[in-house]
């Protein structure tokens, strides 16, 4: 490992070097590709550097130590040296081995989260609002953008479903987790003898899909205009301003009806047939490696129910990691950090041991 990160210190080195060179500052593109693979380095060669002081500090201490001739006082400075740069070591080394495991190429792009209500009517159109309205909060505190692109509400106050994008540094490496069934335990309003009803929501968490991510022959596209529906009142179109998009060969059908303009609803639902075809790709080369990561927490089986919020117990629990929090309102208010940071280090774990 340590031959490694000397490889890789002289490979940011020579990084360094090319970025301040006049021809490179010249080629945008070329400066940009060079800057990525300079900032995915940096946090390598940093810890790295912690490293090489508390290893030559530990050094010093043992050689110290070594010395009988030495007075009492300086080979006990010497010994705490020892003691404390040792732990050290230990520490670094473990985040440095984290920072080398094989990254998630997806990790550092935008996303399409899907919230579908599922099994319970309208309280899982409810449940699916406090999940959007969750994920937007938690958007929020992480100075993450968010943008709907297609919404389907229900006469209370509900969300059929959802589709909304956000966009900022490193949003699929925290989100990627909540792929999955999300199971509510609570009474509903119009529930009059006070029972605990069970719904079930689905969450997606797809990676956004660039145009030179995913190539859509538009022969494979059937699209059709509509009026919008549903609830809005004013904001109800009387022009076919609906787009239907039907992707022929997968039989995906995307539909997206929130703009007033039929060019707005074509691109928004594009970027979700993007998506959802960038993900399906994905799923397929996940299948030949299925084994690889059979055990292990990722981006999460759409069918297996992942989390519980018990309202009379103001209970979450993550069935994954048997993770269990009794602050159900602040995590709906979007303080998931908790939650998302245990399941990241469970993953790192799981990972490790493979390695």
């Amino acid at each position: 490992m340590l031959e490694k990160l000397e490889q890789l210190e002289k490979k940011y080195d020579e990084l360094s070097k090319q970025l301040n060179n006049p021809e490179t500052l010249n080629d945008r593109d070329l400066w940009q590709k060079l800057m990525r693979e300079h900032s995915n380095l940096t946090p390598i060669i940093e810890k790295f550097k912690e490293y090489k002081s508390a290893s030559a500090i530990l050094d010093e201490a043992k050689l110290i130590l070594e010395d009988k001739s030495l007075d009492n006082e300086l080979r006990a400075i010497a010994k705490d040296d020892f003691h404390e740069n040792t732990v050290k070591l230990e520490k670094i080394l473990h985040e440095i081995k984290i920072l080398l495991l094989p990254q998630d190429p997806n990790d550092q792009k935008n996303v399409i989260v899907e919230i579908r209500g599922g099994a319970g009517g309208d309280e899982a159109a409810l449940f699916a609002y406090d999940l959007y309205r969750m994920y937007s909060h938690y958007a929020e505190y992480k100075h993450w953008k968010t943008e709907i692109l297609s919404l389907n509400e229900n006469d209370v106050g509900g969300f059929k479903e959802i589709a909304f994008m956000i966009s900022g540094k490193g949003v699929f490496s925290r989100l990627k987790y909540e792929s999955g069934v999300h199971r509510v335990q609570r009474i509903p309003s119009t529930e009059s003898n006070g029972r605990i009803h069970t719904s079930t929501v689905t969450v997606a968490i797809l990676p956004e899909a660039k145009e030179i991510d995913v190539q859509i022959n538009p022969n494979d596209l059937r699209i059709d205009v509509f009026r919008s529906s549903g609830n809005g009142g004013q904001s109800v179109n009387t022009t076919d301003s609906a787009v239907r998009i039907t992707h022929i060969p997968t039989g995906i059908v995307i539909s997206s009806q929130n703009e007033k303009s039929q060019l707005k609803n074509k691109d928004r639902g594009l970027k979700i047939l993007r998506a959802k075809l960038y993900e399906l790709e994905q799923s397929k080369q996940q299948k030949q490696l299925s084994e690889e990561r059979k055990n292990q927490v990722g981006t999460g089986d759409r069918s297996e129910r992942i989390r519980t919020y018990n309202f009379p117990q103001s209970r979450v629990t993550d069935h994954r990691i048997n993770l269990t929090l009794y602050r159900l309102e602040s995590i709906l208010n979007g303080d998931l950090d908790e939650i998302i940071d245990a399941l990241v280090t469970n993953d790192q774990a799981e990972k490790l041991n493979e390695n």
